[in-house]
């Protein structure tokens, strides 16, 4: 099945460097200091986060200068045509750690000495980057949560189609029946990359464009997150009359 048809369209109507649409929402939950709410395309996302607090687990072993990430992919048993048996499975496990290795990258765990940080992900509903949408919304919540970080982690997906076109932001469809793809998340503004996965091996002459395409849509979602959290924040201290006399006084 070709992805891309003869006039440059994808199964879903996209050009092949064109993302999904993104909609996202923080402050979702009032229970965890920090949340968020992201859709990119029909993938959606919830994400929440507590801490810093005192570290619960393992405080023998814990680092006594920064602070512990404890992070938790997983996945609804709605969210997919398949149900699963279990509430984790290895897929699960092996996220959650490239999700702890994106977001220990970004925050400035040396300002939370003897701390925790838990950062809750779970996918409502899958159709492709289910991973890349969850870093996105961890890093909304983080935002929301007041939590320190170099500078946002913004992660995207692309692969190829008909064995030659980059596509990025891909959906199940072209994860499936598509080539090789490439899952990075970069620090968009230092251009650090925070992790960077392929899901099988790609010729070598195909990684250039094909992850070059992928940090493309890292700087795209990261102006729509930006947009997001600027208005969030207006819309704060519009309701507290922030700068305005009444409130200084």
């Amino acid at each position: 099945m070709d992805l891309l048809s003869r006039q440059g369209l994808r199964t879903d109507g996209r050009r092949s460097d064109e993302l999904r649409r993104i909609s996202c929402k923080m402050g979702v939950f009032n229970q965890p200091d920090g949340s968020a709410y992201l859709e990119q395309g029909n993938t959606k996302v919830l994400a929440a986060v507590y801490g810093p607090h005192e570290i619960r687990v393992n405080r023998s072993k814990a680092p006594n200068d920064c602070a512990v990430i404890n992070c938790q992919y997983s996945m609804a048993t709605f969210s997919r045509s398949e149900r699963k048996r279990r509430p984790r499975d290895n897929k699960s496990a092996e996220l959650t750690v490239h999700l702890k290795q994106a977001m220990t990258t970004a925050i400035k765990t040396d300002l939370y000495p003897k701390s925790q940080i838990d950062i809750f992900v779970e996918v409502l509903q899958s159709d492709g980057g289910n991973y890349s949408v969850c870093v996105n919304a961890a890093t909304l919540a983080l935002i929301d949560a007041g939590i320190a970080m170099e500078e946002f982690v913004i992660s995207c997906t692309s692969s190829l189609a008909n064995g030659e076109v980059p596509l990025v932001d891909i959906s199940h469809l072209e994860e499936t029946l598509g080539g090789p793809s490439i899952t990075v998340a970069i620090l968009p503004i230092s251009g650090k990359i925070a992790m960077l996965e392929t899901s099988q091996r790609m010729h070598i002459n195909h990684v250039e464009p094909v992850l070059t395409e992928a940090m493309r849509g890292c700087r795209y979602i990261y102006d729509t997150l930006n947009k997001t959290i600027k208005k969030h924040y207006e819309e704060i201290g519009g309701a507290l009359n922030w700068g305005t006399e009444e409130y200084n006084i």
